[in-house]
């Protein structure tokens, strides 16, 4: 009688295990299948919109390479923005990604730029370029790649940067089709810089706000009254600095203003904000306990805003990674004359807003939940100390002139955040002190206290994900460049 039962236990542990594995094939297979219809679409809208003309056909190639390239931007560049959120239990993922899905594609579309550069940032000098043949096929070379590069690195769960995947691509090609004189070395060495400036910049931000929290906040006897006190002030620290950042990148295309203007706008909406919080956090804060639950509850509406406000600044600035090389190939085959600048149609700037936003719905949860709770865990104020960094590395870098990644940042930021609370848990005199008084972890949990056995040889940053990433972010831009000048030299003998 027992044998029967384990046996039965076991035919419907794989009965389960199959209809589980069905209902995945085929969520995948529909998520394809959607995929497809949607580069049908941005192929169809080309060869109406261009015209019958001899050239046609490259361009329907070129809106289904730049669409392929949206989709994968969406599955992977977007969860930095929201990721840490999801983590922090502050969104669900579907919340998520409907806030990033509207504001990237509200982002592009609005305040996309009208003229995108078709050389990704100065790095090859197009001038050199003798044959505008070549020109499209060293483009189709670099969405190819940088697409196929981000698409396996959102299948190994590695966010990875796609501005230095088109920057690796569009190098490749240039180099295949033309020689390494073609490339702008000095900018190439910058972003090589970039790679450490980056995270490195975004993790130290990252941890100083946390370092604050912790100290102001979370090890205070009286947490309400301190949170009265700080929580508006951090919030309006990130509401001066999505102004500032709007002001500068984000509406570039409707208004330019100048660094007086930016500044006022930037001090306006600092105290403004301020004041606003200052009584609303009072009201929120009445009849709350004395412990650190309270004080997730104060950062979760501030870091969904902060979620929404950065997935527009990243529809803003990154969709030229989907759509520059798209526009510089329909510009060339139009003109015939290779440009360093082209305006972009708005049926090219509605393929880059809508395959961002469909790649996020149809792959991007496996990298949201990396970002947001498998590097490290997040609570809302783990988390806000991200999405502030994330805006004010920005900031820091535009006013330096250093040319940073949205990802790099990010994900540097959660790393922060993570290596920071190894190092504060072992080391802090305050935390020890205020967990002998109270009994309590008070590591944004109200937990019994580990001991100190435990706390030397814990970590709080999974280091298999961490060198998974270090490594991707490192051989990006050489990757892409060898598969963009492979690819480059197979369009050449087919073409």
């Amino acid at each position: 009688m027992s044998l029967t039962k384990r046996s039965l236990d076991k035919d419907l542990e794989k009965i389960v295990h199959v209809e589980a594995a069905t209902r995945t094939m085929g969520s995948t297979v529909g998520s394809h299948g959607i995929a497809v219809i949607f580069l049908g679409l941005s192929a169809l809208m080309a060869a109406l919109l261009v015209g019958v003309t001899s050239d046609t056909a490259m361009v329907v190639f070129a809106a289904i390479l730049g669409g392929y390239m949206a989709l994968n931007i969406g599955a992977n560049d977007v969860a930095n923005n929201v990721g840490p959120a999801v983590g922090s239990r502050a969104l669900t993922m579907f919340g998520a990604l409907l806030i990033a899905a509207v504001f990237e594609s509200a982002g592009a579309l609005l305040a996309g730029g009208d003229v995108v550069s078709t050389i990704s940032k100065g790095i090859i000098d197009p001038s050199l370029v003798e044959d505008a043949s070549v020109f499209v096929l060293a483009m189709m070379a670099a969405l190819v790649a940088a697409a196929l590069w981000v698409n396996l690195a959102t299948f190994i769960g590695a966010p990875v940067s796609t501005t230095h995947s088109v920057v690796g691509g569009v190098m490749g090609a240039g180099i295949a089709a033309v020689g390494f004189q073609l490339v702008n070395w000095g900018t190439m060495g910058a972003i090589a810089a970039s790679w450490v400036i980056s995270p490195v910049l975004g993790g130290l931000i990252a941890a100083a706000f946390l370092a604050f929290i912790k100290i102001n906040l979370i090890y205070q006897d009286d947490k309400i009254a301190a949170a009265r006190r700080w929580v508006p002030m951090l919030v309006a620290i990130m509401a001066g600095a999505f102004a500032w950042y709007l002001a500068i990148k984000g509406f570039k295309r409707i208004w330019r203003p100048d660094t007086a203007t930016v500044a006022i706008i930037t001090v306006v909406t600092f105290a403004a904000v301020w004041g606003v919080m200052r009584p609303l956090i009072r009201r929120q804060s009445e009849g709350m306990e004395n412990r650190n639950q309270s004080l997730r509850a104060l950062f979760r509406i501030p870091l969904i805003c902060s979620a929404a406000l950065l997935s527009f600044a990243h529809g803003a600035n990154d969709v030229a990674n989907a759509i520059g090389p798209l526009a510089a190939i329909l510009s060339t085959v139009q003109s015939g004359d290779i440009a360093s600048k082209v305006d972009v149609p708005i049926w090219i700037m509605m393929i880059g807003a809508f395959g961002i936003s469909l790649g996020l719905f149809l792959y991007g949860p496996k990298l949201i939940r990396m970002v947001g709770d498998q590097i490290t865990k997040m609570n809302p104020m783990r988390a806000y100390c991200v999405a502030l960094s994330a805006a004010i590395t920005v900031i820091v870098a535009s006013w330096l002139g250093l040319p940073v990644s949205s990802t790099h940042i990010a994900v540097g930021a959660v790393f922060g955040v993570g290596f920071f609370r190894e190092f504060y848990t072992k080391r802090s005199k305050r935390r020890r002190e205020m967990v002998t008084r109270t009994g309590k972890a008070l590591d944004g949990d109200d937990r019994p206290p580990l001991s100190p056995e435990v706390l030397q040889h814990r970590k709080l940053v999974r280091r298999s994900h961490f060198l998974t990433i270090v490594a991707a972010w490192v051989i990006t831009v050489p990757s892409t460049a060898i598969i963009s000048a492979l690819i480059f030299f197979g369009l050449s003998l087919v073409v």
